[in-house]
C-alpha cells in the first residue's frame, strides 16, 4: 500500500491532501462517507496522523466525489480523534490547490473554487495574477456556511475552574467560546500547557452539560472544542488574538477559520460588531485571518450570518507514504 500526499500549511496549521492511494468511499452523500470512513478505514486517519508519519496535532484532508450540484471537489477533513465538519485553514490550503492543480481553471484576478465540506458547501475565492503566461496564486478567502450563536453567556461547572460563563457558536462546527481571563489565563502569556488542559476541561464540562442540535443534519450537533480569546470582542482595527483547543486537546497554529466565523457569529449576535465590519484573528503562532460577516440569514431557529474568513496557505512538499509487512508501529502510535 501506497499514498501519496501534497503537504501545505496555513499559519503554521498543516494541511495533509491526499492525491492518491486511498481506497474508494462508498456513500450517497457525504456524511455518509465521513460515517463509513470513520467505521471502516479509520486505520488509515491513524497511519496518516500519528506518529511515524505524523504527529499529535497533525490534520489532514481526503477528497471524495461531490454530491451537491456546482460543487468543484469535496473533501473529508481527518485529525487525532477523528474527523471534522468544517476546517477554514485546510479550506485556504483547497482553494490554491484546486487551482494550482487545475481541478478548477484559473482566472484573473480571482477564481472561485466551490468546495463541500461535511457541513456544506463553501464558496473560496484565490488571488490569482498572470505573470508572462505562468499563473500564480496567492492570498484565498472563503465565505461560510451559516453561523450562528446557539447559547449565549450560559455557566458551566468545569471541575478545577468552578462555574464558567461561555458563549456556544456556530460556524461549520461547533465551539464554547470565553475570554482566557474569565479563568485566569492570558492568551498571550500563559503557556500553551495551561491553556490546553483549561480548554480541554471545558468542552468536556460543557459537552455533558449542553445538549447542542443543528437544523441541517444531527451529525453535526457535536461539540468541536474551545475557544479561548483575549477578551477584545468588539470592533476594533487591532487584532484579537485566540487560542482553539479542539479534538482531542489538538492546538490549532492557525486563528481557526470556523473559529472566526463562530466567534463573528457571537459577536453579532452580542451586538459588538456589525455587518460588514471586518476584524483581524491572530493565533499562538502570530498567524491573522480577517472575518466579517457580510450578510444575515436564517438558519432553522437561528438568526445567522455568513462570514467571510481570509488567509494564505503555502506549499511544504510532497510524501509518499508505505507500510512494510510486521512494521506494527507503523500502523500508527502517540505518545502524548
Amino acid at each position: 500500500m501506497t499514498i501519496d500526499t501534497v503537504e501545505m500549511h496555513t499559519g503554521g496549521e498543516p494541511v495533509r491532501i491526499v492525491t492518491g492511494g486511498y481506497p474508494p468511499i462508498p456513500g450517497a452523500t457525504i456524511l455518509e462517507k465521513r460515517r463509513f470512513i470513520r467505521e471502516n478505514l479509520d486505520h488509515l486517519r491513524k497511519l496518516l496522523i500519528f506518529e511515524p508519519r505524523g504527529h499529535y496535532d497533525m490534520y489532514g484532508v481526503i477528497p471524495v466525489e461531490p454530491d451537491l450540484p456546482g460543487a468543484d471537489m469535496a473533501v473529508l477533513f481527518i485529525h487525532n480523534e477523528g474527523y471534522s465538519t468544517m476546517c477554514g485553514h485546510a479550506v485556504v490550503a483547497l482553494g490554491r490547490y484546486a487551482v494550482d492543480h487545475r481541478i478548477v481553471a484559473p482566472q484573473t484576478p480571482f477564481t472561485e473554487v466551490a468546495i463541500q465540506c461535511p457541513c456544506g458547501l463553501v464558496r473560496a475565492l484565490v488571488e490569482v495574477a498572470d505573470r508572462g503566461g505562468e499563473f500564480v496564486t496567492g492570498a484565498v478567502s472563503f465565505e461560510s456556511v451559516p453561523s450562528f450563536a446557539f447559547a449565549l453567556d450560559r455557566v458551566v461547572d468545569v471541575p478545577g475552574l468552578g462555574q464558567v460563563k461561555l458563549d456556544i457558536g456556530y460556524g461549520g462546527a461547533f465551539y464554547a467560546i470565553l475570554p482566557a481571563g474569565s479563568v485566569g489565563l492570558d492568551v498571550r502569556t500563559s503557556p500553551v500547557a495551561a491553556l490546553v488542559e483549561a480548554a480541554d476541561r471545558i468542552t468536556k464540562a460543557t459537552a455533558a452539560a449542553i445538549p447542542l442540535d443543528h437544523p441541517d443534519d444531527p451529525d453535526l450537533a457535536f461539540l468541536y472544542g474551545t475557544i479561548l480569546t483575549d477578551g477584545r470582542d468588539g470592533f476594533s482595527e487591532e487584532p484579537t488574538r485566540n487560542i482553539c483547543v479542539f479534538a482531542e486537546r489538538e492546538v490549532d497554529r492557525s486563528p481557526t477559520g470556523s473559529g472566526v466565523s463562530a466567534r463573528i457569529a457571537v459577536q453579532v449576535a452580542k451586538g459588538q460588531i456589525g455587518v460588514d465590519q471586518s476584524r483581524s484573528f491572530e493565533s499562538v503562532t502570530g498567524a491573522v485571518f480577517s472575518g466579517k460577516a457580510v450578510r444575515g440569514e436564517r438558519c432553522g431557529r437561528f438568526d445567522a450570518v455568513r462570514v467571510e474568513v481570509g488567509g494564505r496557505a503555502h506549499y511544504t512538499g510532497r510524501s509518499h507514504f508505505t507500510i512494510e509487512d510486521g512494521d506494527e508501529l507503523g500502523r500508527g502510535f502517540l505518545l502524548r
